[in-house]
């Protein structure tokens, strides 16, 4: 991650650079927690649901459909989160505004934990509702490897959501770096120092000129001709 900048970004209008950001870790765990929701609630919906004795398709958790519920919200909410905060990852560097910045960077650090509460729970209901599913009521293990592959990345999603609460984590602390949004920095120049140093290293405080004008004094030379003095009285 960048360390300079304004939460973990740089200077607002730079140049978007596709490479560097795919190279990134936390690029590449947005990808990964997208692949992986796209798997747990793509299992279920294709094959989650089966027909154990019956007419009436059952969800092979234990023909509890509130577990393959939840795993499809779940799922499907993680899934269109990820492009949504990929998206804002794209366009994060070209945020001038540091208030903004800021509740994106909050914005994430809040999904990304309550989501990774969710998987864990998700997680924990599937292996619980799979475990007590009776081997009989799945003839020809119809269903299993999409059960199994379900709570894999479930747990899967719970380490890569964990992991982008910490990078949020961090980008937070970093801060931010207000000289990035100056107008001297926006046109490529270093900041102007107020005083130039003087030879042993101080400031030197301007003073006023001290070379000025003399006062006008009026002589016999300087007064006009036919000018009278004033009689005193």
């Amino acid at each position: 991650m960048n360390g300079t900048g304004s939460f973990g970004a740089g200077r607002a209008g730079s140049a978007f650079d596709p490479i560097a950001f795919v190279k990134q870790p936390q690029t590449v765990l947005r990808i990964l927690a997208w692949i992986f929701s796209m798997v747990v609630f793509g299992s279920i919906v294709n094959e989650g649901y089966v027909n154990m004795g019956s007419e009436r398709l059952h969800c092979v958790f234990n023909k509890n459909a509130d577990a393959c519920n939840y795993a499809i919200t779940i799922g499907v909410l993680a899934f269109l989160a990820s492009l949504f905060f990929l998206a804002l990852d794209v366009y994060f560097p070209q945020i001038s505004s540091v208030k903004d910045r800021k509740r994106a960077v909050l914005l994430e650090i809040g999904f990304s934990g309550f989501w990774t509460f969710l998987w864990f729970v998700g997680f924990c209901f599937l292996a619980n509702q799979w475990s007590h599913t009776s081997p009989q009521e799945l003839p020809l293990e119809q269903a299993s490897d999409a059960a199994r592959a379900a709570i894999a990345f479930s747990f899967f999603s719970i380490l890569t959501w964990a992991t982008l609460t910490v990078v949020a984590v961090q980008k937070f602390l970093l801060g931010t770096d207000m000289t990035l949004f100056t107008s001297e920095h926006l046109v490529g120049q270093p900041p102007k120092q107020p005083y130039p140093p003087n030879d042993v290293g101080q400031t030197t405080i301007p003073v006023s000129n001290a070379y000025q004008s003399p006062p006008l004094i009026e002589t016999v030379e300087t007064r006009p001709p036919a000018y009278q003095i004033p009689p005193a009285f």
